[in-house]
């Protein structure tokens, strides 16, 4: 007896170590996003090293876009490139940054370093910035520099891993459980996205990117409007007005 229950605990240690590990789907091959199977809960990754990363909140008559389909039709012929948008960033009512903002090296709105109530003021947030090399990084809004090199910057919050340590207000898999998004720098450098397939809790979706993903900084975007437009994968959602969108894209192969 004592033998089979022994058994039975070992086959339930092997099971919960093998459901803690990222699992991923084969990818598209035309694509930049896939499928991840994560302590049981399934979520999209986008990521391609070879991307531009940029972000985009207005048309040229300064008006927030709010949809991906406003995007779309603002890129014309270029939106054939995207690979992948998703929504990136906390705004208000009118679809405006309430954080750092800066597209094309110019700033649209300054850093917040307000305190408040809200998922943005549960400190440490922080912000997502690419440099005019291409380089990305996630920092805390603390030790965010200004610096003519950026490119362009979205501050959003809170973070979910900070050097490698998990937001300390953060419980192992709490109640509050949305379908979230969010970015994080893979060990290579690479901008990595990721948004869950059903609700998860801010403990889950930190350690995906911790654990699954590699990342020793990654940063919360959102939990009710979480969206992704992923071209290869056909899909584009429309259920939630947006505000500021990263877009990764590079030109379209002829062959």
């Amino acid at each position: 007896m004592k033998t089979i229950l022994a058994l039975l605990l070992l086959l339930a240690a092997c099971r919960k170590a093998d459901s803690a590990q990222a699992t991923a789907a084969a990818p598209d091959p035309d694509g930049a996003c896939r499928q991840l199977l994560f302590e049981g809960d399934r979520f999209i990754v986008c990521r391609d090293p070879e991307a531009r990363i940029e972000l985009r909140s207005a048309g040229a008559d300064g008006r927030p876009l709010r949809s991906f389909a406003a995007l779309e039709h603002v890129l014309g012929r270029s939106a054939g490139q995207v690979r992948f948008a998703m929504n990136a960033g906390m705004f208000d009512a009118e679809g405006r940054a309430i954080g750092l903002l800066i597209e094309r090296g110019r700033q649209l709105h300054p850093i917040n370093r307000r305190a408040g109530g809200g998922n943005f003021h549960l400190l440490p947030n922080g912000v997502f910035l690419v440099r005019d090399d291409g380089r990305a990084a996630v920092v805390p809004t603390a030790e965010f520099k200004p610096d003519r090199r950026i490119a362009f910057a979205s501050q959003s919050g809170p973070m979910l891993v900070i050097g490698g340590k998990l937001h300390p207000a953060f419980e192992a898999d709490g109640r509050s459980r949305y379908i979230r998004n969010g970015v994080g720098i893979a060990p290579d450098g690479t901008a990595t996205f990721a948004i869950s397939q059903a609700p998860v809790s801010f403990g889950k979706f930190a350690r995906l990117f911790r654990d699954g993903l590699g990342c020793r900084n990654a940063l919360y975007f959102d939990g009710s409007v979480s969206s992704l437009w992923d071209q290869a994968g056909n899909r584009m959602d429309s259920f939630a007005a947006l505000g500021p969108m990263v877009v990764g894209s590079r030109p379209v192969d002829p062959a």
